[in-house]
């Protein structure tokens, strides 16, 4: 109670973001992933407790260095004012096999030597050593009651940037040397008069940044996401039990499209699939479209433009050699407006797609499959999903598949395809869950593209998946990210661009174990 009347008395006296924000981001490298602005404000920190919704986003270590930072840097006498009321930038960038931070920020007057006294400081807990970044005057601060070196570059005109990392100190340096355009979109004036705090996303550099945090390369979150040439700028809605992220992310238009860019030629849609999800769902993607003739094309010549449409146009003759059956105009006669991909907790993949009338699709499907069953087959030709549906399906090569009402249900595996089927039928779906329904009731209705993680169900993959020193934030129940129920991350068509909702959700407090 007292952690959520500090955040939001916080938010609520929070002061508007600096004029400076578009200057100081140009001096963070390119390769950011992710980065968080906030205010220097006095009141931030009070959140950084150990039950705080920030803490448990960033983690413990990373609250405890941030306060560091405060009470040793930003509070020093020499630079209290001088960085008093300023945004702060804390930038993500993937490093191999791990991830660093950078923290750039800028002052509001010249500093007339309080940087070269505060270089002079020596106490019990802190000592420096002034050196030099690329060129660039800098110090390596110790931090004896962290045990740690914060590494400290002035990159000129009042920009100052600190790391943990001295490689990416380092590399910040150099970067301002370079020539360069602006990497993120800057917010508007208007955004920027109402918020609170932004979240910006660089999505070309989320696949080196999970190739830090995962083991495997191949790692299927958010892949998608990951290969669209867009960048993010998102607002912070702020509610006691929520996070809540809105904004636009913008695609680059200069580069190739990626599969989701094909969306963004769509109306936004309602989303209905989501309600036939197995309640084991770990998590998923589901895809909306308002024309599926028109997406179909669209998606014919992504495929042609990538050199995929030369193998689906020998296997479609083939299909229709073997069995007279014109695949593709059949399936683009019945496919509907959604069709998702599922991770369950035991990590079978699914794939359900809407249609118009199964029934009418059916016999077409069974002659271009052998049949386990009366109601389930494996489909006899390779990539058929890839090729129907797009880049996302390739992880079903040879799937099987069974038809129920008007869903085509396909899975890597006959005993997760049965599974699922029987989930449905008896109403074991997770939109039957109440704790799910709270959940869903502050997501977009419409969308084109909507991620969904549920974390209780993920835990066991994430904690097998992950390098060691990020799957501990997955191990204690009711701490770290156990402590939120879901997350999800919705594009709905806006122009050229998409309209961006992030959100995560906690979990509903266990009062039953509160004492009366």
């Amino acid at each position: 109670m007292i952690a959520g009347a500090i955040t939001v008395a916080y938010f609520k006296n929070l002061h508007l973001p600096g004029q400076q924000s578009g200057r100081v981001m140009s001096a963070i490298p390119a390769d950011a992933a992710l980065v968080l602005e906030y205010k220097n404000d006095q009141d931030f920190y009070e959140l950084l407790g150990k039950d705080s919704l920030l803490t448990t986003l960033i983690g413990d270590q990373r609250s405890a260095e941030l306060i560091k930072l405060k009470t040793s840097i930003l509070q020093n006498r020499d630079l209290k004012s001088f960085f008093a009321g300023q945004s702060i930038f804390i930038s993500v960038h993937p490093r191999q096999d791990s991830v660093a931070f950078l923290i750039t920020t800028s002052g509001n007057k010249p500093l007339n030597g309080a940087f070269e006294r505060f270089g002079a400081l020596r106490t019990d807990d802190i000592d420096m050593a002034g050196t030099n970044f690329a060129g660039r005057p800098g110090l390596v601060v110790n931090l004896h009651s962290i045990s740690k070196k914060l590494y400290i570059v002035n990159q000129g005109e009042n920009i100052f940037s600190a790391s943990f990392s001295k490689q990416l100190a380092e590399a910040s340096a150099l970067y301002r040397t370079q020539k360069h355009g602006d990497v993120f979109v800057q917010m508007t004036d208007q955004q920027d008069a109402n918020s609170i705090a932004n979240l910006y996303v660089n999505y070309r550099a989320l696949d080196p940044l999970f190739d830090g945090l995962f083991k495997s390369k191949n790692n299927d979150i958010l892949r998608s996401f990951r290969q669209m040439p867009a960048v993010a700028s998102l607002n912070l809605n702020y509610k006691s039990d929520a996070l809540m992220f809105n904004g636009t992310s913008h695609i680059n238009g200069a580069e190739p499209n990626s599969y989701l860019s094909l969306f963004r030629y769509q109306q936004p849609t309602v989303n209905e699939l989501k309600d036939i999800f197995p309640l084991t769902t770990a998590y998923s993607v589901n895809f909306a479209v308002s024309d599926p003739v028109k997406f179909e094309n669209n998606l014919f010549q992504w495929q042609v433009q990538n050199g995929v449409n030369v193998e689906k146009k020998a296997v479609f003759a083939r299909i229709k050699r073997e069995t007279a059956v014109d695949l593709m105009q059949q399936f683009m006669n019945d496919l509907g407006n959604e069709f998702a991909i599922i991770t369950t907790k035991y990590q079978e993949k699914l794939a359900i797609v809407k249609l118009k009338n199964g029934l009418q699709l059916r016999p077409f499907m069974v002659n271009i499959s052998t049949m386990v069953t009366e109601d389930a087959g494996q489909f006899n030709y390779d990539k058929l999903p890839l090729f129907l549906l797009g880049d996302a399906f390739s992880i079903f090569r040879r799937p099987y598949f069974i038809i129920a009402d008007n869903y085509l249900i396909m899975c890597a595996s006959q005993t997760g395809l049965l599974e699922y089927y029987r989930n449905y039928t008896n109403g074991n779906l997770l939109s039957h869950n109440d704790e799910y329904r709270r959940f869903d009731n502050l997501q977009a209705e419409k969308s084109n593209v909507s991620f969904f993680l549920q974390f209780k169900n993920s835990q066991q993959l994430l904690q097998n998946e992950l390098e060691p020193n990020y799957a501990g934030a997955f191990e204690k129940k009711n701490t770290g990210w156990n402590k939120y129920y879901a997350a999800s991350y919705q594009l709905t068509t806006a122009g050229k661009d998409f309209y961006t909702n992030f959100y995560m959700r906690l979990n509903v407090r266990d009062t039953s174990q509160v004492n009366p």
